[in-house]
């Protein structure tokens, strides 16, 4: 093995590596953990910990988002962790704030809206009352068939059946579809299934490995015995990703020789096929949840407790990969346990892999559970230990029977095969007739035939021709990894068993073996520990990689090899490790990425054979798991770590970072090499680490924000405590996951205060997207910028779709296409640049440049396509719901006016908001949160080159999630600068104070938990929580509060209790108004979308409009907010792909309407700023 420097010195701690054995790592990680998880603030270690244990503890605890310190001295010195509280700086002080007021022309507009409506006016909030304390909303919406039963005779359902077994016997490939599934492990338990699904049990468990066909068959299954009896049908299957529900779904179909849309179909957010006719439909996890929530929403709301006109048609739910723990999956077992009850017809079918089956039949009561068997072929194992012996030993050929002892056979013995091993060893042990015997084990030859113990003797074959001096045949099991260590019943081994019966040769060879392997066993012991005193465990060796696949070549002719690495990084590495030898760099090999973000044309080259004398080399993350399956891998390379999205309840920050795998992961990644043929799967981590890892992952409900699922928890149930409902899943959240999600929710007007579900917040959890996605779409409507908005929703829910590149040149050149597709908005925004390349893809697609574009500009066909598919799903949903109507151009005549898209931005984003600051002695700028937290920026944001000189003045950032990363540090990958007054409008709560008050940091540690007086007496501030009341009562009674007396007092805003403004009252006062009007405006647009605004709300709104306009970019840095106004022109630079030549086309963003009539026809001006009529 190549040679590493030992010298850490200058290294950052995660770089570094304490000399620590394995155990005491693990230990150490484990006790961190649990303290993590614990309520307590502190834990302290013991004096016993040596230097290098401390120096590791300190690294996992920064890696954990926790601070740790060391104490005392000698043998004395202790080392305590602490659960970080962060504090915003207390020297960034409170001089020099920026200065809030409305220019001359926004006082202009304020002066005429006031004077036709102003503050005090009676009527408005006599109209506003009226209007909100309607009970109905009149208006109807077009309802979706989607999930409702067939509406079939028994007549048509037998012609339906007639034209199906006619299909399938018309062609040869479809005769052969048919004798494909019926060679299938399922298709044994077909009649079981049925006839269990058909009974008085309402749940069923079918537990299965991947591969015995239960994902495609039982829904056919099922669909077929209904036809059979006549009846119609209605079959949800759930699966916890979209392509899965789509692949799935276009699998059946095809297998019933059908288009997919007819009587199969699919639903995903925002896309399907099918609809009322299909009797069987495929849907993500949640959009079905969605579909039960909406429906408990409406059964709990009816009088009588059941609905004739909307009663529920689903006859059969299957829930498949529910191992896999989405938090969807989770929740929505607890509402469908709920439900069956109360609906004795439905049928739910719960379908999982054999891991932890048992659970989940108790969780439902001990439901049946159907035992399928998969199959998969037999894959030989190896482990650090024995990885680092196979490269140091160079001209062993590794892959000798001789060597390879561990074999692991993915397919459990079935009852049949256990009575037959216990009948065959009976009769060789007993009557000496050891045929039976030796042709099981030669017959179905695995690590569970060749060491299965007899049921009351514990006898293995091993043992029986060890006694019976079977020579060659226990030479055979030998060679195939039998364990001669195991013991009978009777506590003795094959070699005493030999000894026992006087066989001396077949004891002898037995001594051999076993001191063989103690030996083997003893210097890959000492390898390892050498190993490990040079290489950090947790950190991917892409030296030790390239190492085991130039041995795995040298010692093999052909053979897919796939390697599981973490992350991109990871793979960026050991792909230019691989490059920079001149032995895989050549013709002989072909070495390719798979991850999300490369480009779909790329990852499809993953599933092509290579050409005759070159070898395929996959470098994949956890996606080629179970996602996708590579038929001509052989070889699979297991780092043992994956990159995994998680959050942090503590901190209130989502965590993506490497970690280990779980034990059900591990034995997937094995099962890749064996999945169509014989395999060898390379484990690099030891044998200790393969048994301490977890079981299993962390269920995704106890790891993932889960504002969402509280929403719809409301939905189903407003006067229900969230977290006595959620008590009911498998496994519960945290308490703080609960409390940080109502916090959210309660900051966007979805929760009152008291945790009531608000009106806002029913409309809310009405659209089949996130909370806060749903509030940017209504701000959009009224601001008339709905087509950034419908791109900004859609990208959040799928992906943005820039690509990564893989040479440095390129990389280089992606940096400054994204950097310029931004300008075109303004730049200084990821988001900007996310609009700006789908509205220049979507015109250079009417051009006949779509692919021209995507490959200079670095975006994703395939991501585009999807992003247009699902934009004009979201705007159906919208004109379904009738909050846009008409011509839905009207919507968009302020798309491209930067100072109401960036009030889009805030309202999308809001509350993720910082402040961008050059921390002392730094040199880029960071992101400060209201917390403290400092986020650095990400390398493909469009911000990370920023200059210093941006960051004075504290310019106002919204930004779309902070990750922690491998090193602790926190990190954004999208972000935007924005102005003050967007967020001044937008934001949860504003106060005001006397100016000359020295207001103390609301945060320090000598407030009392939950003052609100920081520094000042409550007569002095004013706190405008989230709006409710209407702003012309609260005028009238805070008149004559001393802080607001004269219009031209000097008073210091703060939002949301951190960030400050210095300001007039009167631009204060007319603030407060604003935002009431605002967000009166918004409920009355959710609660009556096809009325108008009242004209005091209307007026209102396009003042709001022009403000917007004029006064939208204010506070940002001077080269951002002095182009103020519209974009007039908006172009994008682009060479002819015909011509070649250096003449140049200009795709301009405003000059081609897409067929939709989204995008307008022209960039508006000032003369177009316009909110909706």
């Amino acid at each position: 093995m190549a040679k590493r420097s030992r010298s850490e010195k200058g290294l950052p701690l995660q770089s570094q590596n304490p000399t620590v054995d394995e155990p005491t790592r693990i230990r150490l990680n484990q006790i961190l953990q649990e303290f993590k998880n614990s309520n307590e603030k502190e834990y302290k270690f013991d004096a016993t910990l040596s230097k290098n244990e401390r120096a590791l503890v300190h690294q996992i605890s920064q890696k954990m988002g926790m601070k740790s310190k060391s104490s005392g001295t000698a043998k004395q010195r202790q080392i305590s962790v602490f659960k970080t509280v962060h504090k915003v700086d207390a020297d960034t002080g409170l001089e020099n704030l920026p200065y809030f007021a409305f220019s001359e022309e926004a006082q202009a507009v304020l002066g005429v809206l006031y004077a036709h409506h102003p503050p005090g006016d009676g009527q408005l909030v006599e109209e506003m009352d009226r209007r909100h304390n309607d009970k109905t909303d009149k208006t109807r919406q077009i309802k979706d068939d989607t999930f409702s039963k067939p509406s079939m005779s028994k007549a048509e359902i037998s012609e339906k059946l007639e034209a199906f077994s006619s299909r399938m016997n018309k062609t040869p490939a479809k005769r052969k579809i048919t004798a494909q599934r019926s060679k299938l492990p399922i298709a044994a338990f077909k009649d079981v299934i049925t006839s269990t699904v058909e009974s008085h049990q309402q749940v069923v468990l079918i537990s299965g490995e991947t591969g015995c066909g239960k994902t495609t068959q039982v829904p056919q299954y099922i669909l077929d015995h209904a036809w059979g009896k006549g009846e119609a049908c209605k079959i949800v299957c759930t699966q916890p990703r979209r392509i899965s529900a789509m692949s799935v779904a276009e699998r059946i179909a095809s297998e019933r020789g059908e288009t997919i849309g007819e009587n199969i179909g699919y639903k995903i957010r925002l896309e399907s096929k099918g609809g009322k006719n299909s009797s069987v439909v495929l849907c993500t996890t949640g959009i079905l949840l969605r579909v039960l929530c909406s429906f408990s929403k409406c059964l709990s709301r009816s009088n009588t407790g059941t609905m004739k006109n909307n009663e529920f048609e689903i006859t059969h739910i299957i829930m498949d990969e529910i191992h896999e723990r989405d938090r969807y999956s989770d929740f929505m077992m607890a509402v469908v346990r709920d439900m069956l009850p109360s609906h004795p017809h439905l049928r739910l079918i719960l379908m999982s892999a054999t891991i932890d089956a048992e659970r989940f039949s108790q969780y439902f009561g001990g439901c049946p559970v159907i035992l399928v068997p998969g199959f998969t072929h037999p894959v030989r194992t190896f482990y650090l230990e024995d990885v680092l012996s196979i490269v140091k030993y160079k001209k062993e050929n590794h892959l000798d029977n001789a060597l390879l002892n561990n074999v692991t056979d993915n397919n459990d013995l079935s009852k049949d095969d256990k009575v037959s091993l216990d009948e065959a060893i009976h009769l060789a042990w007993s009557n000496d007739d050891c045929d039976p015997l030796l042709e099981l084990v030669t017959s179905k030859g695995s690590p569970k035939i060749f060491n299965y113990q007899h049921s009351l003797t514990g006898l293995t074959p091993l043992m029986v021709f060890a006694g019976k001096g079977r020579v060659g045949d226990m030479c055979v099991l030998l060679s195939f990894g039998a364990d001669c260590h195991l013991r009978s019943k009777a506590g003795v081994t094959a070699l005493e068993i030999a000894e026992q019966e006087n066989q001396r040769e077949t004891a002898e060879i037995l001594k051999k073996h076993r001191d063989s392997a103690s030996s083997n066993s003893m210097e890959g012991q000492k390898l390892l520990d050498k190993y490990l005193t040079t290489v950090n465990p947790e950190i991917v060796d892409v030296v030790l990689i390239e190492q085991l696949i130039r041995k795995i070549c040298m010692d093999s002719k052909d053979g897919g090899i796939l390697v599981f690495l973490p992350g991109w990084d990871e793979i960026n590495r050991t792909r230019e490790r691989l490059l920079q030898s001149p032995f895989f760099n050549n013709s002989r090999f072909t070495i390719m990425s798979l991850h999300s973000m490369v480009p779909a044309k790329e990852q499809k080259k993953v599933f092509l054979h290579p050409p005759p004398g070159c070898r395929k080399i996959v470098l994949s993350t956890n996606i080629a798991e179970t996602a996708i399956t590579i038929d001509d891998i052989v070889y699979v390379i297991d780092t043992g770590r994956m990159k995994e999205k998680s959050y942090d309840p503590y901190s209130n920050v989502q965590t993506l970072q490497s970690s280990w795998v779980s034990k059900a992961s591990a034995k997937q990644r094995e099962g890749r090499a064996g999945r169509c043929q014989p395999g060898i799967c390379y484990h690099l981590y030891s044998k200790y680490r393969a048994a301490s890892l977890p079981d299993f992952q962390v269920p995704e409900l106890r790891r993932m924000p889960i504002e969402e699922l509280c929403l719809q928890v409301k939905m189903i149930d407003p006067s229900c405590k969230l977290e006595e409902y959620l008590s009911k899943t498998l496994d519960p959240p945290v308490f703080e996951s609960i409390r940080n999600a109502v916090a959210a929710l309660q900051d966007i007007g979805a929760l009152s205060i008291d945790e009531e579900l608000t009106e806002l917040g029913e409309k809310l959890g009405s659209l089949p997207v996130h909370p806060l996605t749903c509030k940017l779409i209504f701000f959009a409507i009224l601001m008339n910028c709905l087509d950034p908005a419908l791109t900004l929703a859609c990208a959040s829910d799928y992906r943005d779709p820039f690509t990564i590149p893989l040479s440095l040149g390129e990389k280089r050149l992606a940096a400054d296409a994204k950097a310029e597709l931004a300008s075109l908005y303004g730049g200084y925004g990821d988001q900007l640049a996310v609009i700006a390349a789908f509205e220049c893809w979507h015109n250079a697609r009417t051009m006949g440049l779509e692919s021209w574009f995507s490959s200079q500009y670095f975006v994703s066909l395939t991501t585009m396509h999807m992003l247009h598919g699902m934009r004009r799903q979201l705007q159906t949903e919208l004109i379904r719901s009738g909050l846009i109507q008409g011509d839905v151009s009207r919507y968009n005549v302020n798309s491209h006016n930067p100072g109401i898209l960036h009030a889009v931005l805030v309202a999308g984003l809001y509350p993720m908001v910082g402040t961008l600051i050059t921390p002392k002695g730094a040199k880029r700028v960071v992101v400060e949160t209201a917390s403290g937290h400092k986020v650095r920026l990400h390398q493909h944001s469009v911000n990370y080159k920023l200059q210093s000189k941006v960051a004075v003045g504290r310019p106002l950032v919204v930004l779309d999630e902070i990750t922690r990363g491998d090193g602790g540090s926190m990190c954004t990958r999208n972000c935007t600068l924005v102005g003050s007054l967007p967020l001044l409008l937008l934001s949860g709560e504003i106060a005001v104070a006397p100016a000359e008050d020295n207001i103390d940091d609301p945060n320090g540690e000598d407030d009392d938990e939950g003052s609100e007086s920081d520094g000042a007496t409550e007569d002095d501030i004013e706190f405008d929580n989230k709006p409710g009341e209407h702003c012309e009562n609260k005028s009238c009674e805070q008149g004559e509060d001393k802080v607001m007396s004269s219009p031209d007092n000097a008073v210091r805003v703060i939002m949301d209790r951190w960030l400050y403004f210095e300001s007039r009252a009167l631009d204060v006062a007319q603030l407060y108004c604003l935002r009431e009007r605002l967000s009166a405006a918004i409920l009355h647009k959710v609660s009556h979308p096809r009325e108008p605004l009242p004209p005091a709300l209307e007026a209102s709104v396009n003042a709001i409009v022009h403000i917007l306009s004029s006064d939208g970019l204010l506070g940002m840095p001077d080269q951002f907010s002095k182009s103020g106004g519209a974009m007039a022109s908006l172009e994008v630079p682009l060479v002819s792909a015909q011509t070649q030549t250096s003449q140049k086309k200009s795709l301009s963003l405003s000059s081609c309407r897409p067929s939709n009539g989204n995008l307008e026809n022209h960039a508006p001006n000032s003369q177009h700023v316009s909110s909706r009529r």
